[in-house]
Order: C-alpha cells, then structure tokens, then sequence
C-alpha cells in the first residue's frame, strides 16, 4: 500500500508516542521495520519533503550499451545476419575493444 507523505509522517509519530515497543506498533500497522527505519531517515534529513515517494532513476544501468554502441551493432547484425550473437560479439570487440559478454546480451536481446 502506498502512503502519502503525510500519513507517513503520522504513522512516524504514532511510532514514537505509543507506550507499546515499536516492533510490536509496526506489526499492528502491518508496516516492516525497514519500510519504517527508511522513512524515519529522510523524515530526519527532509521533514516531511523528505517523506514523498521518490521515483527510482539510475544513473546508469550496468548492462545497458550507449545508444551509439547499439546502433553500430545493430548496423554489423544487418550487414551479417549469418553470424551468431556470439559471433557477432566476437567480431565487434574486436573492431571496438568492448566485453564480449555485454555485447553478446546486447545482441540476443535484439534478436529475439
């Protein structure tokens, strides 16, 4: 269930005033520790702009080609469409000095 910052910041401070332990008022809340622990963190950093949903946004993602990588494999696929993934992998990285793996996952995903 998704909270708004401010029934976050409310669940935050019925936490911290009931009498019972707060593994016990979190269980009642059907709420986990962490879920609670992380709030409470950037409650602490932010108030309560802090307690607004934060979209994910990696900077980079580890098995992700730049586009221009992409559109050079994709143009050595269409120039050999005989040769395998791994083929095609072998040959690129040798031309452009890259991991034959991350180029090879790049390939099979396109090709299927």
């Amino acid at each position: 269930m998704r909270y708004s910052a401010a029934e976050k910041a409310e669940i935050i401070r019925l936490v911290e005033q009931s009498n019972l332990p707060v593994r016990q008022t979190l269980r009642r809340l059907d709420i986990t520790k962490s879920t609670f622990y992380n709030w409470l963190k950037r409650f602490e950093e932010n108030r309560l702009d802090g307690l607004h949903d934060q979209k994910p946004s990696p900077e980079s993602v580890w098995n992700k080609l730049p586009r221009s990588e992409c559109n050079a494999i994709i143009e050595l696929a269409l120039e050999k469409p005989e040769l395998s993934p791994r083929e095609l992998a072998v040959s690129y990285t040798d031309q452009a000095s890259l991991s034959r793996n991350r180029v090879s996952t790049g390939f099979s995903r396109r090709r299927t």
